[in-house]
């Protein structure tokens, strides 16, 4: 894999592990009576965790625990902006649950009120804009809620940087980078028109594992390794360093079976499905 192939043998010894049994077993203790989830054992349910803690569920091929509990709690919560309806909708669409009509009227109005906004040059939740854009987009994809987004693509590219990378006043970061790429696929953009972002990638890209935010920068963390990983991966590249990011990742590990965003630090839903993403990935789980 790219120019440092991952130990073959690894592979096999990892998916009869700890690592493995631990993941599960920080998931299973974060479940509450009510069917939901949480990062913290005893603190209450919210729909990102529940969303995070289910996708490991699948990553991994672990029945989902009480499902008909999880789906009953989800439909009692109150939806008010994208994160909610988003976490709540992708969490009930692995629940094998069919979103209802609010669903597509909030992705429907969404859409209305970002080209209007993009149009009159009003749109200024820049770098939270990418990451709620490509929310909008995958809930989009799921209802199959049809719409022209030439004028989202356009909003998109007019971030697209010199370096290749995406961000606001013309300095890129990974996440944007990541957000902004994802959003294109889904808006089905010409991927061969993205190579500069796989450029700006590899410069984030660390000899000793995993990425930074920006290039040059020494610290890596979970949450910037998995926007490189996923923006190659969606741009059809591999890493150069696939062992060295993997031995990161797993370095990350707690002690309750969850990861971090480093090698301290406290274990969350977010970051376990982010190191579990990159490992399927890089092909050890």
């Amino acid at each position: 894999m790219g120019k440092e192939g991952t130990h073959g043998t690894r592979k096999g010894r990892l998916a009869d592990s700890f690592l493995v049994e631990g993941v599960i077993k920080y998931v299973l203790n974060g479940q509450n009576s009510d069917g939901g989830y949480t990062f913290c054992p005893g603190a209450e349910s919210n729909a990102q965790d529940t969303y995070y803690g289910l996708e490991i569920y699948k990553i991994l091929n672990f029945p989902f625990p009480n499902a008909e509990k999880t789906v009953e709690w989800l439909l009692s919560l109150e939806m008010y902006n994208i994160y909610t309806y988003y976490y709540v909708g992708k969490a009930l669409t692995l629940c094998g649950e069919r979103l209802d009509d609010r669903f597509r009227e909030f992705v429907t109005s969404e859409i209305s009120s970002r080209k209007h906004s993009i149009s009159t040059n009003v749109y200024t939740e820049l770098s939270s804009g990418f990451k709620s854009s490509l929310m909008i987009l995958e809930l989009a994809e799921i209802l199959d809620v049809k719409f022209d987004g030439a004028d989202m693509e356009r909003w998109l590219l007019g971030f697209n940087n010199r370096d290749g990378g995406f961000g606001e006043n013309g300095h890129s970061d990974i996440s944007s980078t990541y957000y902004a790429v994802a959003s294109l696929c889904l808006l089905k953009h010409d991927r061969k028109n993205l190579r500069g972002a796989v450029e700006f990638v590899r410069k984030c890209e660390a000899p000793h594992g995993g990425f930074t935010i920006i290039p040059d920068s020494l610290k890596t963390y979970i949450e910037f390794t998995y926007a490189g990983v996923m923006t190659l991966d969606l741009l059809g590249e591999k890493l150069r360093f696939p062992q060295k990011t993997a031995d990161f990742v797993l370095k990350c590990q707690r002690v309750n079976g969850g990861f971090a965003r480093t090698d301290i630090g406290i274990s969350t839903l977010e970051n376990t499905f982010q190191a579990v993403k990159i490992l399927q990935k890089l092909g050890i789980l």
